[in-house]
């Protein structure tokens, strides 16, 4: 008998496809459909990996120990904010008139995640997840959400998934939200308003150490794709783990949740640094500002944190700079001290990561093939990108 698993479960549903594909031309829906579902599963790779297709949705699953409600709610809004663009993109690119081409905008991305035990179990020589619970995620795709809260983009948490992730979904300004199903009985959840988080994130300034202002630039090469490196960074059981001389960092972040308003005491033994997040883009970068005391005085800085795609993995790019003139002459005198620190931080990460990268990978069961658009190339010429 197959092991039971503790699993996290994830709906990533296209909707109004199916208005949008009664009136529209079959290739060219097919084309666009193909390229946005690839675009979903590709952006919550690798913390989800994909269970089955099912048409215009995404059935995707994790081990529940490998994530934590924070990371949950940044790979969902990241892969929102990049089916946004895509969709965006692929109708500003397009010269096509064709009603397919011209009602892009018509569709939209929902979610459901749900959280329980399943068991994979083979099926016809493929492998299914299976259990109530894979029933309930599966349910809670015909729900009135849009009805009862007006939402056009959403993730539907259910209780199950929220305290499971140890998020508090009210004071992160989520919405109460119930469904009943026959069998199952009630399913109480919440609802979280992608539309207004694309609306926020767009209009937030940015934060950024730029190279030009660095005082130190330390770049930390490593294996792992962004996703994972944006983990180790973050999370601060893993921050730990490679960090040289951090014994604990304690977070504060509403309804258990990192992001803008979080502040990391950051300790080292009894001594801390005060950290605040200013900036929070996953996983693009993010920027903190830290309080830390010196023998000359208190000194405030910003750090950049800023990952770039390589062929190998992700390099993590961490940017150093006084916040004020008189922090900058401070840092000065100290930052030559934690050049090693770096150092051997840098090595540290990116020995963890690798180790990581081979044991997921040796772990994770396979992945149905996403189909990509039609091979004849007439999508890629119209879209252009």
């Amino acid at each position: 008998m197959n092991p039971v698993e503790r699993t996290s479960l994830l709906i990533a549903d296209i909707s109004g496809y199916t208005a949008y594909l009664a009136g529209v031309e079959l290739d060219h829906a097919q084309d666009i459909l193909a390229d946005l579902v690839g675009t979903v599963v590709s952006a919550l790779r690798p913390t989800f990996r994909l269970a089955k297709l099912e048409g215009d949705a995404a059935f995707m699953a994790a081990p529940e120990a490998d994530i934590d409600g924070s990371l949950l709610l940044d790979t969902i809004e990241r892969c929102y904010f990049g089916f946004r663009r895509r969709r965006r993109d692929v109708r500003q690119a397009t010269s096509c008139e064709c009603d397919a081409c011209m009602r892009i905008p018509d569709l939209n991305l929902k979610f459901v995640v749900h959280a329980g035990p399943v068991v994979r179990q083979e099926m016809a020589g493929l492998e299914e997840l299976v259990g109530r619970d894979v029933i309930v995620v599966h349910r809670l795709l015909k729900n009135e959400v849009g009805e009862r809260t007006g939402a056009t983009a959403y993730a539907l948490l259910t209780d199950a998934c929220t305290t499971a992730m140890s998020l508090d979904p009210a004071a992160l300004g989520m919405t109460p939200h119930a469904e009943t199903y026959d069998v199952v009985g009630e399913i109480p959840g919440w609802v979280h308003d992608l539309e207004r988080r694309w609306q926020e994130e767009d209009a937030r300034a940015r934060v950024l150490v730029d190279p030009g202002s660095a005082q130190i630039a330390v770049a930390m090469p490593s294996a792992a794709p962004a996703q994972l490196a944006w983990e180790y960074l973050t999370e601060p059981g893993r921050r730990v783990s490679w960090s040289y001389g951090v014994t604990d960092v304690i977070v504060d972040a509403p309804g258990n949740r990192r992001g803008v308003g979080t502040t990391n005491h950051c300790m080292h033994g009894e001594d801390a640094i005060i950290e605040e997040v200013l900036d929070w883009r996953p996983f693009d970068y993010f920027t903190v500002r830290s309080a830390m005391g010196t023998p000359a005085g208190l000194v405030r800085f910003l750090t950049t944190f800023e990952f770039e795609p390589t062929i190998e993995g992700t390099t993590v790019h961490m940017r150093i700079a006084g916040d004020s003139g008189a922090d900058r002459e401070l840092l000065t005198g100290v930052l030559p001290m934690f050049e090693p620190i770096f150092a051997a931080n840098a090595a540290n990460l990116r020995e963890l990561v690798a180790a990581d990268v081979q044991a997921r990978e040796a772990a994770a069961p396979p992945e149905p093939d996403v189909p990509s658009p039609s091979s004849d190339g007439l999508f890629s010429e119209l879209v252009g990108i």
